[in-house]
């Protein structure tokens, strides 16, 4: 059944009402606008789903569009002078282009108002989902992982620990994509692990659809067809984190390297981590040409 309007909605037996998806309901909600608000929620629409091609549609709350991957991305509301996209966790995101103009007050939650004539950056948009798709899906993660080393089991199983190597960094496997950064970082030794585990979240929060490989025990962040900018690794006191065109940043990160446009930064147990410094790193690295290291 395809569902066309709500008004054509209110005509059809409970059943046929009950086999629509959500996405016919969505489709319904555009078709019976029919107006500026209609099509500013279908380009918000095709946005979100050009930004993540595995985003789920959801139908809630009696009549409330949302998006979701890992959780909810964000609630897509119409009203009489306003189309409001509302972030789940829009508190915890980075919004260096401002689209967040509404819900400002609040801990969690921040909204996107656009009224009629307001023109969505799209750039900015997408780069927005990314950024709550990777924040849902790095809470999930760390949710799943506490859940199952609090859970009582009466059976043990062997578990083999990543060998840790000179100056205690661990061994892993070479693969692409998160699961092997995340496995690198369980295995980092100590208060390492939680600065891991800060590092990571930071680089993913700065630079939405991040890359990420490991290699020659090394975690490696980087775009697509842009090679890899930045990678980190244990030594003995200190988490090394290498900036591969460092020199050309401003300001340069500290410590110098016997590679020409590598720059360093150490981070050790007492430090406190300057995220709006390491950000401003993180972003700049990622706009400049990367690293074809493998």
């Amino acid at each position: 059944m395809k569902v066309t309007s709500m008004r054509e909605e209110r005509n059809v037996s409970k059943t046929e009402k009950n086999n629509a998806t959500p996405s016919q309901f969505i489709d319904a909600r555009i078709d019976e606008l029919n107006d500026w608000r209609g099509k500013t929620l279908a380009r918000a629409r095709t946005l979100i789903k050009q930004a993540d091609r595995e985003v789920v549609e959801e139908w809630k709350w009696r009549g409330v569009p949302v998006w979701e991957h890992d959780g909810i991305i964000c609630t897509g509301e119409t009203y009489k002078n306003v189309v409001k996209l509302t972030f789940a966790k829009g508190a915890s995101l980075e919004d260096p282009a401002g689209l967040f103009n509404g819900s400002l007050a609040g801990n969690t939650r921040r909204a996107i108002d656009i009224h009629e004539g307001d023109k969505i950056d799209a750039t900015a948009m997408k780069a927005l989902i990314r950024a709550a798709v990777a924040l849902n899906t790095l809470k999930k993660s760390a949710k799943g992982t506490k859940k199952a080393s609090s859970k009582k089991t009466t059976v043990k199983k062997a578990v083999s620990k990543p060998v840790l190597l000179s100056g205690g960094n661990p061994q892993i496997a070479k693969a692409d994509g998160d699961a092997p950064v995340q496995e690198y970082i369980a295995a980092m030794p100590g208060w390492k692990g939680e600065v891991g585990r800060q590092l990571d979240a930071l680089i993913v929060r700065t630079v939405p659809g991040v890359r990420k490989a490991v290699r020659w025990n090394t975690p490696f962040y980087g775009l697509d067809g842009q090679g890899w900018f930045l990678g980190f690794h244990c030594i003995t006191k200190d988490i090394k984190v290498a900036f591969f065109k460092g020199t050309s940043m401003r300001p340069p990160p500290p410590v110098e390297s016997k590679q020409r446009d590598v720059r360093y930064f150490h981070i050790r147990e007492d430090d406190q981590l300057d995220e709006k410094l390491v950000a401003k790193w993180i972003r700049q690295a990622s706009r400049l040409p990367g690293e074809k290291l493998f």
